[in-house]
């Protein structure tokens, strides 16, 4: 497998998705939202991420920790957040997931790697582009810097879970309330900055 950097290059231009929404439906439950993600929507929708509830996302249990994801619906399972032609009402703002496509993620170095997913999109002749430019993320090394921080958290979060059975039910609700559903400052600088604060708060209270 190839792995890239921020600044490689890699086949993954779809001509702005034009004519095309396939990875946009049956998707599942697999676009998750991290953190950042839910402090985009909520900022931008102007609407608190719990509120979103139901009708806008929902709640599922992976590898032991009950996380929110984007809600498919309709025969086509269509993301509630696709318009009527078919494009992205929420592009500027949409989650590091849906980014990321047709990328993948690796953190097993201890540093963000990149790879090309394997049939992934399904549009052809792809041009090559730029990492960063793809990702199109604002601040893009403190965002890099956040997701290893969340992913080394959900890691140690599962290793207790697995080991003490009644942990799991703490963790999912403080992780829910602390990361999700209670408010953060207006602007990105000031998200990460708490973010890191609650991050600390949230090892020495769950004992991980």
């Amino acid at each position: 497998m190839e792995f890239y950097g921020l600044n490689d290059m890699v086949r993954a231009g779809c001509q702005d998705c034009e004519g095309c929404f396939a990875c946009c439906k049956g998707m599942g439950q697999s676009v998750i939202l991290n953190p950042c993600d839910g402090f985009l929507l909520a900022k931008h929708l102007k609407t608190p991420l719990e509120a979103l509830m139901g009708n806008r996302i929902e709640l599922h249990v992976e590898e032991g920790i009950v996380l929110p994801n984007l809600l498919m619906t309709g025969e086509e399972e269509r993301c509630v957040f696709l318009n009527e032609k078919g494009r992205c009402s929420i592009h500027p703002f949409r989650p590091g997931v849906c980014r990321l496509f047709p990328l993948g993620r690796d953190y097993g170095s201890g540093e963000i790697r990149y790879f090309l997913l394997e049939n992934g999109c399904k549009k052809e002749n792809r041009t090559k582009v730029k990492v960063r430019k793809w990702l199109d993320t604002e601040d893009i090394r403190k965002n890099e810097e956040f997701l290893l921080c969340w992913h080394s958290f959900l890691k140690d979060v599962r290793k207790k879970a697995a080991e003490e059975r009644d942990f799991a039910k703490e963790a999912a609700l403080y992780i829910l309330k602390t990361f999700y559903f209670t408010g953060w400052p207006e602007e990105t600088e000031g998200f990460y900055s708490q973010f890191s604060s609650r991050i600390e708060k949230g090892r020495a209270d769950l004992g991980i």
